[in-house]
């Protein structure tokens, strides 16, 4: 068994490459250690994590897909717990195999140009690839999200989307489908979520929009607007059910008697387990005939993302054998 790194043996090394058993440290993959630290937050926890890979990455490697994202600080989709490190290697350089790591080939940047940038001073693939790389894997609903996020961040180019786009690579098919259905007015991604809903039951809203009362007074901001029945239908997610959101959002609601707009919230399992259940109250409010088609294309848009069990299953299935490792116990 080769011993520990020497570069790793200093007393405050951060990080070991080789087998180490001191207690002080943790096991981040096959070789790789990082010494614990207390009292540290999830994202700071990522970011020791993501300086620890770099030791294993060949030199001009950037983090792409779900990693990529997150650095980038885009919105993620309900994303498992225990889900692989995305790397990207330029076309020569040599693809490192370990457990809890995906790595892949950048494309080569036209001449000039350059698609890796600094996030917490670590390397990340440019925009558009990320989101090619993750829909390679994810499904529509999941991509919206992160499209969303990223069109609220700024971070994409339209003519370089386009360009990515009209390419015949892997997931564009995908990519171009979420991008088409995306916005950057959302600002949750339970609000995405809500959006698509009601675009898949065929009822136009309008997201994010400022509501006012008939003297110009600002009422405040709509997650959605339902022009057709001047009504606001709003994301609840866990943070509205806590006490001082809660009182915050009575207050608002009494504020907008007598106005005319009504508020209705959703919750993920509404949108998620009982979708007719919200479709029969849609139609009923509506005055329209009820058509099936409308729930089962919802339901095929969930079944092929994170949001759905299987889906879910079948991706971390995949990312399983991308690795080519079938025992997750002790990559976390």
């Amino acid at each position: 068994m080769p011993p520990p790194r020497t570069d790793s043996l200093h007393p405050h090394a951060e990080v070991v490459r080789g087998q180490v058993r001191l207690t002080s440290f943790r096991r981040v993959s096959h070789g790789l250690y990082l010494r614990k630290a207390e009292r540290l937050g999830d994202n700071e926890e990522f970011l020791r994590e993501l300086r620890a890979w770099t030791r294993v990455l060949p030199p001009g490697a950037a983090f792409t897909h779900l990693t990529g994202a997150r650095l980038r600080g885009w919105r993620l989709p309900a994303v498992p717990p225990q889900v692989p490190v995305f790397a990207a290697v330029h076309g020569t350089e040599r693809r490192p195999r370990r457990p809890g790591l995906i790595c892949s080939r950048l494309v080569e940047p036209a001449a000039g140009t350059c698609t890796i940038e600094l996030r917490h001073g670590l390397p990340v693939d440019a925009p558009e690839e990320i989101l090619l790389r993750a829909a390679r894997d994810l499904g529509v609903l999941d991509l919206v999200i992160m499209i969303d996020s990223a069109l609220a961040a700024g971070d994409l180019d339209p003519d370089r989307m386009q360009a990515l786009l009209s390419s015949g690579r892997p997931g564009v098919r995908v990519a171009r489908t979420a991008y088409d259905l995306a916005t950057a007015r959302c600002e949750s991604a339970g609000e995405t979520v809500l959006r698509l809903f009601h675009q898949q039951m065929e009822v136009q809203v309008e997201p994010q929009v400022d509501l006012y009362d008939a003297a110009g007074t600002f009422l405040g901001r709509a997650d959605l607007l339902v022009s057709a029945l001047g009504a606001v239908h709003e994301y609840d997610g866990a943070g509205h059910r806590r006490a001082a959101q809660h009182r915050a959002d009575l207050r608002r609601e009494r504020g907008w008697s007598g106005t005319g707009y009504q508020r209705r919230g959703f919750t993920l399992d509404d949108l998620l387990n009982h979708p007719a259940i919200v479709m029969h109250e849609l139609d009923r409010a509506l005055g329209r005939a009820h058509d099936p088609r409308r729930v089962v294309r919802w339901r095929r848009l969930v079944a092929n993302s994170l949001y759905d069990e299987q889906g879910r299953s079948r991706t971390l299935n995949r990312w399983r054998r991308a690795m080519g490792f079938d025992d997750w116990s002790r990559t976390a």
